[in-house]
C-alpha cells in the first residue's frame, strides 16, 4: 500500500498532523504524550496511537519509551516522513523582484530551502492584497509581504499569521514622495495622487501623506507611477527609494511627511494561512532569518549573483 493510500485511512488526517510536527524534530527529541496530542488534535487517543503506529510501520519514524522520562525519537527517515506530511512542494508568493532587495530576499529563501533539502518554489505577484487573497484561497503555503501589510490584514480579520520576521529594512530601505513638478515639495490641495490600491503599503502610506488635503486619488499599477508623473497625468506619489537609486531615475523626491508605522513598511515578513496546519512550525525550523538576510546583503552589495 502506498503512502497516499495509507493517508486515506481513518487516522489519515491525524497522521498528517503528526508527521508535520515530527518533520521539524531530530533524533533524541522528546515527543508529546498521546494524551497531549489527543487534546491538541481534538481526537481520541486511539486515533493518535494508530497514526503513530502507521508512521512506525512505514519506517518514517521510530520512537523509544523511557518510562517516566517520556518517549523519544530514536530514528527518522525524513524522506518518508515528508511524504506523510502531504505538503508536496512548499509554494510561496512574493513581490516582483524589481529591486536588489527583493532579488536578495528571494535568493536567500531559495538558498535556505535548498540547504535543508525540502521542495520549495516561489511565484511572483504584484500587490500584497493579491498575494494575501491567493494565500487565503490555498493557492500558496506562504506569502512575503511587509509587516505593515500583514498587521493591517490581521486587523481586518483575515485568518493569517506571521511565521517569520526578517527585521527592518529587509523589504525596502525607505519610502519617499516623488513629484512630477520640480517646484513641488509637499502635497497640496487639488493635486492628483497616484496609488496602487492592490498594494496595502502604497495605499496606507499615501493616505497618511494626504491627510487633511483635498486631493484626487488616481488608482494605477505601481509600475506605471513614474510614467504617469512624467506624462503629467498625476502630480505626486509614494515610491520605493531602492528603485530610484538602482535605476538612476531622474526624478525629484522627498522623505515622507507622515509615517506613524514604526518602520513596519520597511520590514519583510512571511505570512501563512492559519488553516494550513503545521506550516508555520516547519518554516520556522527550516528557514534561518539571519542567513536569509546575509544572502540579501550580499546580493544588494553585488557580492553574490541573484539566484531565484
Amino acid at each position: 500500500m502506498d503512502i497516499r493510500s495509507k493517508l486515506m485511512q481513518k487516522c489519515g488526517i491525524v497522521t498528517i498532523k503528526l508527521a508535520r510536527e515530527l518533520i521539524t524534530m531530530t533524533v533524541g527529541d522528546r515527543i508529546s504524550t498521546i494524551a497531549e496530542y489527543s487534546a491538541k488534535y481534538e481526537t481520541a487517543r486511539g486515533t493518535v496511537q494508530a497514526a503513530l503506529k502507521l508512521l512506525e510501520e512505514s519506517k518514517a519514524v521510530q520512537v523509544e519509551p523511557r518510562g517516566h522520562l517520556g518517549t523519544f525519537i530514536s530514528r527518522i527517515d525524513y524522506g518518508t516522513l515528508w511524504e506523510f506530511t502531504n505538503f508536496s512542494t512548499i509554494m510561496g508568493a512574493m513581490p516582483l523582484p524589481y529591486s536588489k532587495m527583493y532579488e536578495g530576499l528571494a535568493t536567500g529563501l531559495y538558498k535556505e530551502a535548498s540547504s535543508r533539502e525540502f521542495p520549495f518554489s516561489l511565484a511572483y505577484m504584484r500587490g500584497a492584497e493579491n498575494r494575501i487573497n491567493a494565500l487565503l484561497k490555498g493557492r500558496y503555503d506562504f506569502a512575503v509581504v511587509s509587516k505593515l501589510a500583514a498587521l493591517h490584514s490581521i486587523k481586518d480579520g483575515n485568518d493569517i499569521d506571521i511565521a517569520l520576521e526578517f527585521g527592518k529594512y529587509s523589504y525596502v530601505n525607505e519610502h519617499v514622495i516623488v513629484y512630477g513638478n520640480t517646484s513641488s515639495s509637499t502635497i497640496e490641495d487639488g493635486m492628483k495622487i497616484g496609488v496602487d490600491k492592490s498594494s496595502i503599503d502604497h495605499y496606507l502610506l499615501t493616505l497618511e501623506q494626504c491627510r487633511g488635503k483635498q486631493v484626487e486619488i488616481i488608482d494605477l499599477p505601481y509600475n506605471q507611477v513614474v510614467q504617469k508623473l512624467i506624462a503629467g497625468e498625476i502630480d505626486a506619489a509614494v515610491w520605493n527609494i531602492d528603485e530610484i537609486v538602482e535605476r538612476k531615475i531622474n526624478i525629484k523626491y522627498y522623505p515622507l511627511e507622515f509615517n506613524d508605522f514604526s518602520g513596519d513598511d520597511t520590514e519583510a515578513v512571511l505570512i501563512i494561512n492559519k488553516d494550513n496546519y503545521g506550516i508555520k512550525n516547519l518554516l520556522q525550523q527550516f528557514i534561518d532569518c539571519n542567513k536569509v538576510r546575509e544572502y540579501q546583503r550580499k546580493v544588494a552589495a553585488g557580492e553574490l549573483i541573484p539566484n531565484y
